[in-house]
């Protein structure tokens, strides 16, 4: 413990005064650090203030109580709750009262008043001090450890930092990079200012049912961001889609859900596919509120050779563009029939027209390609066309040279 340092009150009298004085202010202060259990080196000069007060009626400098507001800042820094610390002074200043020397005990009382009057006065200024410097060490705290957090985040879902220092940076985080992860991405496209709320409250749920090891919550960018381990048959993207589906706005709400990748670099590459697929659900019109990677790898396929892909919608749709009003009223008849399982019924149910109606199209198309729904070689090859459409947004946008 480190002892009080001497106050003004012993500074005219001799050294074994002194020395006394200053047994007593540390005897003071262990009493009150046991009272409370806070540590007795949060209270600095702060008993020698208050004995100079009883004495000579003295009031703390701005220098003393800078010093003051330095043990605030010590008491954040090491975790000492501000209510602890407060319970920590106010128990020093009553002992040092009930133990002060017999002139603050006078039976004079205006003496007494006065020793008490200034002795309240230095509880009050070192007190608000002492909390106003833990306030704002604490906030800079907070605001040190989320630009280190998202910086954190950045870096691993980039997948670009070095991975040893990654890997000891996810300590704090309860995260070990060797283990197998996968990234849900939850996205609302009407507005996104709410994503740090929900994140919050997201990660209660997803720290019940995968445990709060190997699990990260955050926001980046538009998404929110989930990070969970091997779930062992759990599905992180319907548990995610079912709570931000609470509110108002649920159908705004989408998920993609990469796959499970092993180590640092995989939880990158699982984050890029969850976000691959979201974007790419937008293009396609997916309806679906839960986007899978896996259920979606043929659209990479596809998109792989755009000059292949370029030819076959060329070759197979661009006749459509002479029909009465163009293309897009065919191309839309043909997505929602192949979306329909080739069910005339179902398609014509889906767009609000009559079967007559759906059946027609499809024999316009017929009539102008020469691809026929219902022969399996030309059908593949118009679903493939169509799909390829989709991705390159054709007819909208041009196609490349």
């Amino acid at each position: 413990m480190i002892a009080p340092k001497r106050g003004r009150a012993g500074r005219t009298r001799g050294h074994a005064a002194t020395t006394a004085d200053e047994e007593w202010l540390s005897e003071v202060a262990a009493s009150a650090a046991a009272d409370v259990g806070a540590p007795a080196e949060l209270l600095g000069e702060y008993l020698s203030l208050l004995a100079d007060a009883a004495i000579r009626g003295g009031r703390p400098s701005q220098e003393e109580l800078a010093r003051i507001g330095a043990y605030g800042r010590l008491a954040a820094t090491e975790g000492v709750p501000p209510g602890r610390a407060v319970n920590l002074y106010l128990s020093a200043a009553w002992r040092l009262w009930r133990e002060l020397p017999g002139v603050v005990r006078s039976s004079d009382s205006e003496v007494v008043r006065g020793a008490a009057d200034a002795v309240l006065q230095v509880v009050g200024d070192a007190v608000a001090v002492f909390v106003e410097a833990h306030q704002d060490e604490r906030r800079q705290s907070i605001r040190r450890e989320e630009s280190l957090r998202r910086e954190f985040i950045d870096d691993l879902l980039r997948g670009d930092a070095d991975v040893a220092a990654l890997v000891e940076r996810a300590e704090p985080f309860g995260l070990d990079l060797t283990r197998s992860h996968q990234v849900a991405l939850a996205t609302n496209s009407s507005d996104s200012r709410g994503n740090d709320f929900l994140a919050t409250t997201l990660e209660r749920v997803v720290v019940d049912a995968f445990g709060d090891r190997d699990v990260l919550v955050a926001t980046k960018e538009a998404y929110v961001v989930v990070l969970v381990p091997a779930a062992g048959g759990r599905d992180v993207g319907v548990l995610v889609s079912r709570e931000v589906r609470r509110g108002r706005a649920a159908a705004n709400w989408r998920v993609g859900v990469g796959r499970l990748y092993p180590g640092a670099y995989g939880i990158a590459r699982s984050y890029e596919e969850a976000r691959e697929w979201l974007e790419l659900a937008v293009r396609l019109e997916v309806t679906a509120s839960v986007v899978h990677a896996r259920d979606v790898l043929v659209y990479r396929v596809l998109g792989r050779d755009q000059a292949a892909m370029v030819d076959l919608i060329r070759a197979v749709l661009t006749p459509l563009v002479a029909a009465r009003g163009g293309a897009e009223p065919l191309l839309e008849t043909l997505q929602t029939y192949f979306a329909a399982g080739g069910v005339a019924t179902e398609a014509a149910r889906r767009m609000h027209l009559s079967v007559r109606a759906v059946t027609y199209r499809l024999d316009r198309v017929r009539a102008l390609t020469g691809y026929a729904v219902d022969n399996p070689e030309q059908a593949f090859s118009l679903h493939t066309a169509v799909l390829g459409a989709q991705l390159l947004d054709w007819p909208r946008t041009a196609l490349p040279d």
